[in-house]
């Protein structure tokens, strides 16, 4: 039986959090590291939308959406209880995908968006930070007690925000939010899902 095919880009916040769930699940699977300026037509056929991740399964099915990667990985093993979530854990997720993750665009890459002023999204940005420093603050991680997947599917978009300023960031009172982002980052499990893969060679498969 082949191993599910995951199309991948190293530095995507996206295909981050999906590595991250199928790194703890301990799935086998062919990695195919790719370039968004060069989108593998095979990529492509299986999801014409052409973002990273898309995990192409065994049976055929088609993957194209992270957080759908994170729960198909944690459905067929988790190990550290990622999937027991309460409301307010799930509600975090939501705000990041949505106005969080609108704002670090604006902030990271103003000249993408017309009209963007950058220090008014980051602005709004910090605003939410506070809301998951106080989660911090009372729960210990966003998760709840234990770090899970609350955590794993926001720490790669924290990292892009606090790395578009990283002495702005560490200056921001969220002593709470930048001892747990160090320490995701500097985990054996992030750093193993951040090892560098050669480009997959599309043309000879």
């Amino acid at each position: 039986m082949s191993l599910p095919i995951l199309y991948s880009f190293r530095r995507c916040p996206y295909a981050m959090r999906a590595r991250l769930a199928l790194d703890v699940a301990g799935i086998a699977l062919e990695h195919r590291e790719i370039l968004l300026k060069d989108k593998p037509p095979q990529m492509l056929e299986a999801s014409p939308k052409g973002t990273v991740p898309v995990l192409v399964l065994s049976d055929g099915r088609v993957l194209e959406e992270s957080l759908d990667v994170m729960h198909w990985a944690l459905e067929q093993n988790d190990p550290e209880g990622w999937l027991d979530l309460d409301e307010e854990a799930k509600a975090l997720i939501a705000q990041n995908d949505g106005p969080f993750k609108r704002a670090l665009d604006r902030y990271k890459y103003p000249n993408r968006y017309e009209n963007a002023d950058p220090l008014a999204e980051r602005a709004s940005a910090l605003a939410m930070l506070e809301v998951l420093e106080a989660r911090l603050e009372a729960k210990g991680w966003l998760s709840g007690k234990q770090p899970g997947f609350t955590d794993y599917a926001i720490a790669p978009f924290i990292r892009q925000f606090a790395h578009t300023d990283k002495d702005w960031f560490d200056a921001q009172p969220l002593p709470k939010l930048q001892a747990w982002l160090e320490t995701i980052l500097t985990s054996p499990r992030f750093i193993r899902i951040m090892s560098k893969h050669a480009l997959w060679d599309y043309s000879s498969a």
